[in-house]
């Protein structure tokens, strides 16, 4: 699944590729990946004519913000390109989605899922192998929250300055349950995965299994920081992939060749040598160094 580093990945390339450029249209080929409006009619009419001025992300939502076309005569001279007229869309890769930015006469991946259409020929391509992926219309001036509900349920990113030392602190006092499995709820940190909790824990020192009520407050000082370190090393890397993540031009992610425990079972730690552990919390695997991780 496409964690933290691979969604701003592709929001970097989103920003960079589709901007205030006219929605010609579109075409939707598999309609349950349409999560609001429950139409494919009404999610696509609202769309055509618009152009998307930004994309943001929230966790790992990418939400754009959609405007009139800056081609588009109907666009008072008192707004620019950048005003927020036509209200948003909101993606959610879930495990194997893609968001690429291609020529219309590309051959059609099986597995796509729905098209927006720009001028000049281009499209961006929803394709989804898994099909537990998701595309709203956020109608102009209701909050996303209201329509994408798991927004709602998100903690705070970790790039936020609310993302203190003393909230993670609070987040996990007095839970009762493995360390790697608080991280991996949403409700606790926005974005992280199975990928980065195991590699922020390595970096921290801490082992998996630990629970968070016996954390001290110098490892959760340790974890907060390993936290952000793994999330910027892999956004500087473009991401992991490991099976089906591409950015928006369709490149593999290079984080996976210098991840330190993720997926390496049996390999020798990086630091110590000791051979990589692998064990499943709440059906999950998990990667650690029995030497490094206490």
């Amino acid at each position: 699944m496409p964690e933290l580093p691979e969604v701003e990945t592709v929001r970097r390339g989103l920003n960079q590729l589709t901007l205030n450029q006219e929605i010609t249209g579109g075409d939707v080929l598999l309609e349950r990946t349409i999560a609001y409006p429950f139409s494919v009619d009404e999610f696509l009419t609202p769309i055509k004519g618009s152009a998307i001025s930004t994309w943001h992300r929230r966790g790992k939502y990418l939400l754009a913000e959609l405007t009139s076309s800056p081609s588009s005569p109907s666009l008072p001279h008192s707004l620019t390109p950048s005003s927020p007229l036509n209200g948003g869309l909101g993606v959610h890769l879930r495990m194997t989605g893609q968001l690429l930015w291609l020529h219309q006469d590309e051959p059609l991946h099986k597995h796509t899922r729905v098209r927006l259409f720009f001028r000049d020929e281009r499209e961006l391509r929803f394709v989804d192998q898994r099909t537990f992926g998701q595309m709203w219309w956020v109608p102009p001036g209701v909050p996303p929250e209201s329509i994408i509900t798991g927004l709602g349920k998100l903690a705070v990113d970790p790039f936020s300055p609310e993302f203190t030392v003393e909230y993670l602190a609070l987040k996990l006092q007095n839970r009762r349950r493995p360390i790697k499995t608080a991280l991996l709820d949403q409700s606790v940190v926005a974005g992280l995965g199975n990928i980065y909790a195991d590699e922020a824990l390595f970096l921290s020192g801490v082992l998996p299994e630990t629970l968070c009520i016996d954390l001290q407050p110098e490892q959760i000082e340790r974890l907060r920081a390993s936290i952000i370190q793994v999330l910027e090393a892999s956004i500087e890397a473009g991401g992991t992939t490991f099976s089906n993540f591409l950015n928006v031009k369709g490149i593999n992610g290079n984080y996976g060749g210098v991840a330190w425990v993720y997926n390496r079972a049996g390999e020798p730690c990086r630091v110590c040598g000791t051979a990589i552990a692998r064990t499943r919390l709440a059906g999950r695997s998990s990667h650690y160094c029995v030497h490094c991780q206490r």
